[in-house]
């Protein structure tokens, strides 16, 4: 039961750095954007490569299909940043970009 308690604290630790990494995200470094892959419908989107990682953050919120968010992550500085990381730096006050004002 120790060996649990370790684990669950080592997770929420992990967790707490990770939020405090994203204060220091750069969003005009280049990014690179992969959706999850979804079977069914059309218009397969695929890997992007962006000029920032602001605007693919503002691709993969704005103009991503939801199941193709869903497994998605970003890559940025030799970091990956998934579904959650990505919609919290969308919303971040930093985030540079004006966003849509309706998400559809």
């Amino acid at each position: 039961m120790t060996n649990e308690i370790q684990m669950v604290n080592q997770a929420r630790l992990q967790a707490r750095q990770e939020a405090a990494d994203l204060s220091k995200f750069d969003f005009n470094a280049p990014a690179e954007l992969f959706p999850s892959r979804v079977k069914k419908g059309r218009g397969r989107v695929t890997y992007k490569r962006f000029d920032t990682a602001a605007e693919a953050l503002q691709f993969a919120v704005e103009d991503l299909p939801g199941p193709a968010l869903l497994g998605a992550y970003l890559e940025s500085g030799e970091k990956r940043f998934g579904r959650e990381d990505i919609l919290r730096l969308y919303e971040s006050t930093a985030y540079p970009l004006k966003r849509r004002t309706t998400l559809d």
